[in-house]
């Protein structure tokens, strides 16, 4: 369904006053942050340096431990400590997962739906699906990942078989005469004949049905789901040394200088 034509205005004054008040407890901080390339790319021009000047730290030092403007997370944290101290608003995934498990899917379809764009809600927009697939591969079945990465290739392309429509918000997002580009189209056509298509095209099923305002879902509905499915590190996301740990500690500590 297609988002509210004042959304993304309402959106611009949000992200206002989100900079407005954090660049005034920045201010407050005893440590001094350093913002990332990709954080102020398009911003500003990503060849200059961070300003590192005396005047800059006046006699402060870099960030190098928990950021105090976030919530403190547990010394071996959970998926579930991530969606609740890390991750923006997830009611989009958990009405998609909702909807995967009411039109009875199987388990893991419902889980690829809970998590299909955890890298939007945790981590970075561009190529979300391939970033989401990474985080979550050492984690769950092949399944699953692949489903989760192979779905924002999907989105792009109508099904008409299974009744899936190019979606109206993207004509709204991005115009009646937008196309993918090129990689995007060669992902496709080999996504397209892959073994786990129809799992990765239910992603897109139930994606582009849940953004309803008047529905609550309880994460505790899919806790049984997470726990059979997901295959939760000892040491806690982030320190258990698989491929991607290192993703989950930016997301612990997104404003370390190093």
């Amino acid at each position: 369904m297609p988002y509210p034509v004042d959304v993304a205005v309402q959106s611009r004054n949000s992200l206002a006053r989100a900079e407005a008040l954090e660049s005034a407890m920045a201010m407050a901080l005893d440590k001094v942050v350093i913002k990332s390339v990709l954080y102020t790319s398009g911003e500003i021009d990503p060849t200059r340096f961070p300003d590192l000047s005396p005047a800059r730290l006046a006699g402060k030092r870099l960030l190098m431990s928990d950021d105090p403007r976030l919530q403190p997370m547990p010394k071996a944290p959970t998926l579930l400590d991530f969606f609740k101290h890390r991750f923006a608003p997830a009611t989009h995934l958990l009405q998609s997962a909702r909807l995967a498990l009411k039109a009875g899917h199987d388990e893991k379809t419902v889980l690829a739906c809970l998590l299909h764009d955890i890298s939007v809600v945790g981590f970075i927009r561009s190529e979300h699906g391939y970033w989401g697939a990474q985080l979550v591969e050492p984690y769950v079945d092949e399944e699953v990942s692949w489903a989760i990465r192979a779905h924002q290739v999907l989105r792009f392309f109508a099904d008409e078989a299974v009744g899936y429509s190019y979606p109206e918000a993207y004509v709204q997002f991005f115009g009646a005469d937008f196309r993918p580009d090129p990689y995007i189209e060669a992902a496709y056509r080999k996504m397209r004949d892959h073994k786990y298509y129809m799992t990765a095209r239910l992603i897109t099923l139930n994606d582009v049905y849940a953004f309803d305002p008047s529905v609550t879902v309880d994460m505790e509905d899919f806790i049984d789901i997470i726990g059979r499915h997901f295959r939760q590190p000892e040491e806690g996301l982030g320190f258990d040394d698989s491929s991607c740990a290192h993703m989950w500690r930016t997301i612990i500590w997104p404003t370390k200088f190093l």
